[in-house]
């Protein structure tokens, strides 16, 4: 197991994003140290995803100063998504129920940085990236406590035929793959049994307990997660109390950036000849 993580300092003083129709969320306090687990808990539409997201990059805060690993947003933005990653966020880091666990874990390879050394090792089809890449899978699984062998058809098992709780393990561990400095999770507890919803809060307190920085949104939180907490704004309110007063003040859709994702025919022909195709 990696023990070596190096976790993203949190800070954040009154940060919140507005979008074109009201805010999502504001008020946000937040003191972390590399290496907490933050778990971020609200009622439906008080803007938990929106922070997540805001926390790594993706999307812009109105209001407020806050760093992340030293970079501060929104300026640095850009900088804040490359250490950082998403898992189990819906419509941003979904899953595509047929597809393989292992097709998964090969694209997710694809958008990883070139091997560093000779410009021969870092081609695609070099011993040296395809033995790197091999370790990056193994060690996100690993860390993710997703077992290949346990799968009804190993990594040819489609995310359609995986329990929830093997489904989180998987975008835990597409999330890890390319070492982040934090990992915001997102529906930690969605429609998880208990012992399930228990069993994935302790898979990250885990993880923040080996020095990677975790930002998860849910209920269930263990006791020494750090909480911060979000609440409805006028608008989600107002939306909740009845059409007439949602017509007044309707719910805010700020729209995430997304990651710059390149990747060349050989980067893709080599990762799937790399674990073969499911």
């Amino acid at each position: 197991m990696n023990t070596t993580r190096q976790g993203a300092a949190v800070n954040a003083r009154g940060i919140g994003v507005e979008g074109p129709r009201g805010w999502a969320f504001r008020a946000v306090d937040i003191t972390a140290e590399p290496g907490t687990l933050i778990a971020v808990q609200g009622p439906s539409g008080s803007g938990r995803t929106c922070l997540l997201l805001a926390l790594t990059g993706r999307m812009r805060i109105t209001e407020g100063e806050a760093t992340v690993a030293g970079l501060a947003l929104p300026k640095r933005m850009g900088s804040v998504r490359s250490r950082t990653a998403l898992a189990h966020v819906p419509g941003v880091a979904d899953l595509e129920p047929a597809l393989t666990v292992g097709e998964h874990l090969k694209e997710q390879a694809l958008l990883g940085p070139r091997i560093q050394g000779s410009p021969l090792a870092s081609l695609p089809w070099g011993k040296r990236h395809k033995e790197a890449t091999r370790a990056r899978v193994d060690a996100a699984l690993a860390a993710a406590r997703l077992d290949p062998a346990a799968l009804p058809k190993g990594l040819r098992t489609t995310v359609r035929d995986l329990e929830r709780i093997e489904a989180l393990r998987l975008s835990v561990a597409l999330g890890l793959m390319h070492g982040p400095q934090l990992l915001a999770v997102d529906d930690v507890d969605l429609k998880l049994a208990d012992a399930e919803r228990t069993e994935a809060w302790q898979l990250l307190r885990d993880l923040a307990r080996e020095g990677l920085t975790v930002v998860a949104a849910g209920d269930g939180a263990p006791q020494d997660a750090l909480i911060v907490r979000t609440a409805r704004t006028d608008t989600a309110a107002a939306r909740a109390a009845g059409p007439a007063q949602a017509a007044e003040a309707a719910e805010p859709t700020p729209t995430p950036v997304q990651d710059d994702a390149h990747t060349t025919e050989e980067e893709a022909a080599d990762a799937f000849a790399e674990a073969g195709r499911a």
